[in-house]
């Protein structure tokens, strides 16, 4: 499975050495939502199987997140799970509904609420020390990423009581009742420390912190509601030596204070062009991103060009890995992402 480049152990993998501004030949790829979604195969594996029952399934977490290694030879895999299994896992009645996304039975509104959201431990997630080991065995020196929902996209979740176009109940609960607010994100940045730690202490390379619905926000609430939050979650496990990738979608105001969380890896959208968002970032930064994923379905000529524009800007930072600026939709065409990666890898 694993390419010449990939040989080493998975900490000298061309991901690592990117993400710690150490690049190597050519930028490591790999797609968000990779594992899933676009493949038939994936698909098949998942008939008739819910969402989160596939998440609580050792085998189909390993064969999932093995699949797109095995067909696009990406540089990574991404672990499958979704940002909600940790929550589920401590009690908190939870369904992903198909054409939805995360729904949840009983909002929260109240101090009262927090009640529910007690720490979660390893034994609360075995299936998940039990994947991420079987899958560092398989994958030799490919390196596994986890990743964990971020504290503010979790709560909106949950306050929202599933996606939200507005997030106005969210808004209107982080300015009206601030206390209320940090006492939620608190206990949810706890919970995702410990899951993104499960995932560690089993044996990934990586962790990536989503933060999907960060971009919602202004800059000025994102440093005062949010960042101290994102914060706990990532600096204490700078001690660990994972590197940690920090990601959301229109957050290209944001991205300084996204990495002044404590990221080494921002993940940038396809809004801003690469080396702009390495000169908001600052010395140092490592990239990760950022081809549109609509281009996908462009003529090959479209997307090749885009691509090495990609890379290309990319070399303004002192790491970049490459990505799409949010995820695979389903309807993409395999082969071109199969396609994509022997391009970047030509590129060096």
């Amino acid at each position: 499975m694993s390419t010449p480049e990939q040989a080493a152990p998975s900490s000298a993998s061309l991901l690592v050495r990117a993400a710690t501004g150490h690049p190597g030949p050519y930028p490591p790829v790999w797609f968000m939502r990779q594992a899933g979604r676009s493949l038939p195969e994936y698909r098949a594996l998942r008939a008739n199987q819910a969402m989160l029952d596939a998440c609580r399934d050792p085998g189909l977490i390993t064969e999932i997140t093995l699949q797109p290694v095995r067909r696009h030879h990406v540089d990574a895999a991404i672990f499958f799970s979704d940002i909600v299994v940790p929550l589920v896992a401590i009690g908190l009645g939870i369904d992903i509904v198909p054409g939805t996304g995360p729904v949840i039975d009983r909002r929260f509104e109240s101090e009262a609420d927090l009640d529910r959201l007690r720490e979660l431990t390893p034994d609360d997630v075995p299936y998940i020390t039990e994947a991420v080991k079987a899958l560092v065995g398989e994958l030799g020196g490919t390196p596994l990423i986890g990743f964990a929902g971020a504290p503010f996209t979790l709560a909106s979740y949950l306050v929202e009581g599933g996606p939200s176009k507005d997030h106005a109940r969210t808004k209107a609960l982080m300015h009206g009742r601030p206390v209320l607010w940090g006492s939620l994100l608190n206990r949810l940045a706890v919970i995702t420390r410990a899951f993104l730690q499960v995932q560690i202490d089993a044996g990934v390379a990586a962790i990536q912190l989503f933060d999907s619905w960060a971009g919602a926000l202004s800059r000025a609430d994102y440093e005062r509601f949010v960042l101290p939050h994102s914060r706990s979650v990532l600096e204490p496990l700078a001690a660990t030596g994972v590197p940690r990738i920090h990601f959301g979608v229109g957050t290209g105001e944001l991205l300084a204070s996204m990495r002044a969380a404590g990221a080494d890896v921002v993940g940038v959208d396809w809004r801003v062009p690469l080396d702009e968002a390495a000169r908001r970032l600052g010395p140092g930064a490592v990239v990760q991103g950022n081809l549109d994923p609509a281009i996908l379905f462009a003529p090959w000529g479209v997307v090749e060009a885009e691509v090495r524009r990609v890379v290309e800007q990319g070399r303004a930072a002192s790491g970049h890995i490459f990505n799409l600026g949010h995820g695979v939709p389903p309807e993409t065409d395999p082969d071109v992402l199969t396609r994509i990666v022997e391009l970047v890898h030509s590129l060096s």
